[in-house]
């Protein structure tokens, strides 16, 4: 049983989804006002499509039943009948148009993103989310939760199902306040993604070199939680979306928390660092961001990702290592964008340090600095 659950786990993974997705036989309702015309748009048109079918159905059922051979029932003969024709063209026709005019209107009404309250950037990146507020000069970067990393890996012995909200929870979720309407710009940095929270009503691709837009007001405090809906690589399915809707009092005490945060984080990109301290952020930078290709343990994955124990890179040259983190090389991402400086030299030291390596050295926020 233990074994069928795991092979379940490992099915929900591969198709994008979660291992704890609940199963509905409708579309949510949502919680804005766009999600609720769409799904009222949704059971209009059900409901004309299962009227239409069955009066079709039930008209052909007569026929059948009561105009069969065996009742002695004759074919009519005749070639045409214009006022039928007539009539069997302008009723569909009426139908369309009457699906017709509520989707337009609520199409309209979806695509206007105009008059909003605040604007947040959304730009996907292989395999995290990045949110810029552009009023209140907030920008951080959302990636899978570390338990949910950890569950995740081949050989990790930890039970899916033992993870709240498994898949499906960040280290920083996004956050904005209720009853505001909200501009989301959309980008990608990599690779083409799509942000989708099944609760707002729609989804949209975040396109390298082009910026999207879409709004949301959401009308009631809670947590939201969605995922890439496009397939945008190894690692697809650990790149999940939680939105925060916060009273106007709560998101304005988040905006100042965050602010001080900043503060303190431009503090750290100066400061001079010792190797237990660089050790220990580097850890969390690492298990954040390089354990999902390079494991735990250091030990990589064969034929795809390069073990970071005994490797060339981290026991040779300090200035190639940092240039690798921060720029990139084929499928290895560039993070200079993604992470600070103290991060950047953190990181560098613990691989450097770790799993078996020993080099010693120590990299300073300045060191990185000197390599941009």
């Amino acid at each position: 049983m233990k074994t069928i659950r795991r092979l379940l786990a490992v099915l929900a993974v591969m198709l994008g989804g979660s291992a704890h997705a609940d199963y509905a036989l409708n579309l949510p309702v949502g919680v804005t006002e766009t999600s609720r015309e769409i799904h009222d748009l949704h059971m209009l048109i059900l409901w004309i499509c299962v009227a239409i079918g069955v009066l079709v159905y039930g008209l052909m059922t007569y026929s059948i039943i009561y105009h069969r051979k065996s009742k002695g029932a004759v074919p009519a003969k005749f070639h045409e009948n214009t006022r039928l024709e007539i009539v069997w063209t302008l009723i569909p026709f009426l139908i369309l148009f009457a699906m017709a005019v509520p989707a337009t209107r609520v199409m309209i009404k979806a695509y206007d993103a105009s008059a909003a309250d605040m604007s947040i950037k959304v730009t996907g990146y292989q395999w995290k989310w990045r949110y810029t507020y552009q009023e209140d000069g907030i920008d951080f970067f959302s990636s899978l939760d570390a338990e949910s990393n950890k569950a995740r890996q081949i050989g990790s012995g930890i039970n899916p199902e033992s993870v709240p909200h498994y898949l499906l929870n960040v280290d920083n979720p996004m956050v904005i306040p209720v009853n505001k309407k909200i501009r989301i710009l959309l980008t990608a940095a990599d690779v083409l993604h799509a942000w989708w929270v099944p609760e707002f009503g729609w989804k949209k691709d975040a396109i390298p070199g082009f910026v999207t837009d879409g709004w949301i007001k959401v009308e009631k405090p809670g947590t939201y939680r969605g995922q890439c809906a496009e397939l945008c690589g190894r690692d697809h399915g650990f790149m999940p979306i939680v939105v925060i809707a916060k009273t106007d009092e709560e998101y304005k005490a988040w905006v100042e928390e965050q602010k001080a945060k900043t503060a303190v984080k431009k503090a750290d990109a100066n400061k001079t660092y010792t190797m237990a301290e660089l050790m220990e952020k580097g850890k969390a930078v690492y298990d954040s961001n390089c354990a999902a290709c390079h494991m735990p343990n250091g030990d990589g994955m064969p034929g795809a990702f390069p073990a970071i124990k005994g490797s060339p890179v981290a026991n040779g040259p300090v200035e190639e290592h940092i240039k690798l983190v921060a720029k990139g090389r084929n499928a290895m991402p560039a993070f200079d964008e993604v992470l600070a400086d103290d991060e950047l030299a953190s990181v560098v030291v613990y691989q450097r340090n770790s799993f078996g390596n020993s080099k010693g050295e120590l990299v300073q926020p300045a060191d990185i600095q000197k390599q941009q």
